[in-house]
């Protein structure tokens, strides 16, 4: 991907050397468990503890709905200053935001009716304290919808490569971009819509949502994508679809327990999420992104 011309976004806090996770313990499974804000790194994170830690991924995928943040209240502390990003990656991580908030910016009150109001992307490392409750590195990148922020510890684009095989600049950028996209959600109110539906149904039922849930936020990534068409190398494309290849539920289980349970996913099929991302790609808006209303996925 190339940005080395892109501009970088201002939107970033810096926590790292600030800790706040802890060993993660009953923050990290209330955050897994609980659903809020549970992303794209989440799913590939309890993957990695599943397979290194020889146990069932679906004990830790529990696919609980997620809970109701909107009227939460926590003391989260007094935040560092922003930080000037200084490394390569820190510089890759600024202008990928960067150009999130560039095409939703001019694409959301088109499609919406309203200005767009992006989030702010914490970077942290060990643990983080967020309105969410806290979690460690091994949450994975996630988004919180009680103070609209996407939290990333850099070190997870390693594991993704390594464990999951997914390297790639436009790899990392699409897990951000997904990311984004569960901003998108918050703000134009589904994500409460989805909650709510959740609290009423079965868990099974729940799974489905938010299975619905996560891939319309790998066609909101797609859809990014298509706007930035002129930033792509050849193959980049490729190295997200990768990405969700290597993320899919049943993907994860086959890894982990050898065998899959449709029922407990919570994220989508490996080819339900690289489907997805393409539908975002080809078909260039919100509104096509519609997961709710298909008929199948």
């Amino acid at each position: 991907m190339r940005l080395d011309d892109q501009r970088e976004s201002s939107n970033i806090e810096d926590r790292r050397g600030q800790g706040g996770g802890g060993g993660g313990g009953a923050g990290l499974l209330g955050l897994l468990l609980g659903g809020r804000g549970l992303g794209i790194g989440g799913i590939v994170i309890v993957g990695i503890l599943a397979l290194v830690l020889g146990i069932n991924p679906l004990t830790l995928l529990g696919g609980a709905p997620q809970g109701d943040t909107q009227g939460e209240t926590q003391t989260i502390g007094q935040p560092a200053p922003s930080a000037q990003p200084a490394s390569e990656m820190d510089r890759f991580v600024a202008r990928v935001l960067a150009t999130t908030e560039d095409s939703w910016g001019e694409q959301f009150p088109r499609e919406v009716g309203q200005p767009y109001q992006p989030p702010t992307l914490v970077l942290f490392s060990g643990g983080v304290r967020s309105a969410c409750g806290e979690a460690s590195s091994a949450m994975g990148p996630f988004y919180c919808p009680a103070d609209r922020k996407v939290y990333l510890d850099q070190s997870f684009f390693d594991e993704l490569a390594r464990r999951f095989g997914a390297p790639g600049d436009f790899a990392a950028a699409y897990v951000i971009a997904h990311e984004v996209g569960h901003h998108i959600q918050t703000i134009t109110g589904i994500s409460d819509q989805v909650r709510q539906a959740q609290s009423r149904a079965s868990k099974t039922e729940g799974n489905a949502l938010q299975v619905r849930m996560e891939l319309q936020a790998d066609c909101l990534a797609g859809v990014w994508a298509s706007a930035h068409t002129d930033l792509l190398d050849e193959g980049d494309i490729d190295e997200a679809l990768t990405a969700a290849n290597a993320i899919g539920d049943d993907t994860i289980q086959k890894a982990g327990q050898g065998y899959v349970v449709p029922e407990s996913f919570t994220h989508g099929t490996s080819a339900q999420r690289r489907s997805w991302f393409m539908n975002g790609f080809n078909g260039k808006t919100i509104r096509g992104c519609d997961t709710f209303a298909a008929r199948t996925l």
